[in-house]
Parts: C-alpha cells; structure tokens; sequence
C-alpha cells in the first residue's frame, strides 16, 4: 500500500496553529496555542484523512498530539518526527489490524528519533509524548505514550479520561499516595516514566471503545489538562461548536496561567458511523451508563 501523506500538522515555526476540517459524519479541529511563558512551541498535532475512499474504509482517519520535550531545537523536532513517522507509517504497513499497526508506528517513530538524539549532539535527550486516536466506523482505536491525553464526552453521561498518564505523579495518583487535587499542584507533576525516542524501545498503552453519533473526543497536551479540570473540560465539549469548544478548552489554560504550551484535537461524531468488527490487540473500555465521572472498565481483549 502506498504511503498516504499527512493531511494537516502544525504548528509550523514555533507559534500558534488552528484547523477545522470536516467529512460525512465526522467534524474536527485542532489548535495550539505557545502560552504565556514560553516563546517557542514545542507541541505538534496532526489529522490524516486518506483521499483514496478504500485506504479511509480500511485505515480509517488517524488524529494525534504530540509534546516535545529537549529544549526548542529537540522538542520541536522531536514531536514533529513522530507525528510523521506516525501517518506514513500506519497508512504504509501491510496488512495488520489498526492496534498492531499504530504499535509498529510508533515503534518506528522511537527508533527514529532515539537514532537522531545519538548521532546529532544538539538533539541529546529528545523526546516526546504521543497520544493518538484511529476511527474506523464505529470503533475507535488509542495508541499512548506518555501524558498527553484522551477523553471522550457522551451527551449528558459524562466525560473519561480514556488514558492513563505515564507521569512519576499519575503513579502515586493511582497507588492513593496522594489525591488528584494534590496532584494538580504537585511540584513533579510534569515528570514522565515514558516517552517516545529516550529509550531504544517504547511500550504503547493501546486502547478501544465503541463511540456513536454525538461522541467528542479531545487529545490534549498537559498543557491544558495541568490548568483545566475534567469537570471544565465536560462542559466546554458538551457545547454545539467544536470551533468554540477548543477555542474556550485553550483559553481556560490561558486564563490559568499557561505556563505550557496548549493544543487541543477535537472530533465529532455526527451521523451513526457504519458498523465494523472489532480489530483485536487492545485494551477495551466500556463505560458506565450515567453518572458524570464514573469509573472506566477496562479489560484485554
């Protein structure tokens, strides 16, 4: 199979960056934003949507955030490498199911940028958070690394958190060391276990669920989900306009301080996605039928 071109990444340059784009029941828009401490931006979010109708019916349309870290020069070339070696690989792979073949992406990815941080000394110690979404009909497939993250909204049952942060922090989070609020002002909080290219091989979180008509997702980098809470978050997916949704989601980091860089990727599912199988090889996740912040289920298949 031919290898299919990103439709859209950016930033470009280190600054600001904003997309809206739309299909037959899907809508997105992606937007990042340098904040208010940094004068360089070091995220990158990318959406591919095949122009071959048979590559979307089988590949489905890949989204993703990326969250450089390496000074300007490395974190910038570090999101952006992954990012890319992320769309030419999944669309070029020979036949897998979508989990094995975002796992093979962003192995691929890790081995190109860990290569690039030991032959090029400006680059020593590069890395980057990857955090990305495949739709295929009515399924969706997550591949992570790192903290940037995944929520999906449904209508009025709630928003979850889809991923679980590889932070020093998020671990004791989930060990009941200390609370989330504590953790929110944690002075480690920004402290990964895991990312792409520090290390010559990675291990991806894969994850599933089944999304409807109605369904938002948001990948976001900790730029905002460190200023922006999940109740907040909710709220601002809920809203009719993706446009006004990621533009407020933006605005609440900058409202809290942005002391990051900000991006948010949003999409919409608006007419009933065409019923597909299942591909195999990641973690599924239901969820629970009311209840604002319920607890996810989570469980190999």
């Amino acid at each position: 199979m031919a290898v299919i071109p990103l439709t859209v990444t950016g930033p470009e340059n280190g600054g600001n960056y904003e997309y809206q784009w739309s299909s037959k029941g899907l809508q997105a828009h992606l937007l990042s934003d340098v904040g208010k401490k940094r004068a360089h931006n070091e995220d990158c979010c990318t959406l591919c949507a095949p122009d071959d109708d048979h590559v979307l019916r089988e590949r489905g349309l890949l989204l993703a955030v990326a969250d450089g870290m390496g000074g300007v020069k490395g974190g910038e070339f570090a999101s952006h490498l992954a990012l890319q070696t992320l769309g030419e690989t999944y669309y070029s792979l020979p036949n897998s199911t979508i989990p094995g073949r975002l796992q093979a992406a962003i192995d691929q990815a890790n081995r190109r940028i860990f290569e690039e941080a030991e032959h090029n000394p400006e680059y020593h110690g590069m890395g980057t958070t990857v955090s990305a979404v495949v739709i295929l009909g009515d399924y969706a497939y997550i591949a992570q690394v790192g903290d940037s993250r995944v929520y999906v909204a449904r209508g009025n049952a709630g928003v979850w958190q889809i991923t679980d942060d590889h932070s020093l922090v998020a671990e004791q989070v989930r060990n009941g060391y200390i609370s989330e609020d504590e953790a929110r002002k944690h002075a480690l909080k920004n402290l990964i276990t895991r990312a792409v290219g520090t290390k010559e091989s990675i291990k991806v979180d894969l994850f599933s669920f089944h999304v409807k008509q109605g369904d938002t997702l948001l990948i976001c980098s900790d730029g905002l989900s460190n200023l922006v809470d999940d109740r907040e978050i909710g709220r601002c997916l809920a809203g009719e306009s993706l446009q006004g949704a990621a533009r407020i989601l933006v605005g609440r980091a900058l409202e809290g301080g942005g002391s990051d860089n900000i991006t948010a990727v949003l999409l919409r599912i608006t007419k009933p996605p065409e019923k597909k199988e299942l591909e195999a090889g990641a973690v599924r996740v239901t969820f629970p039928k009311m209840g604002l912040f319920g607890r996810l289920k989570k469980f190999i298949v």
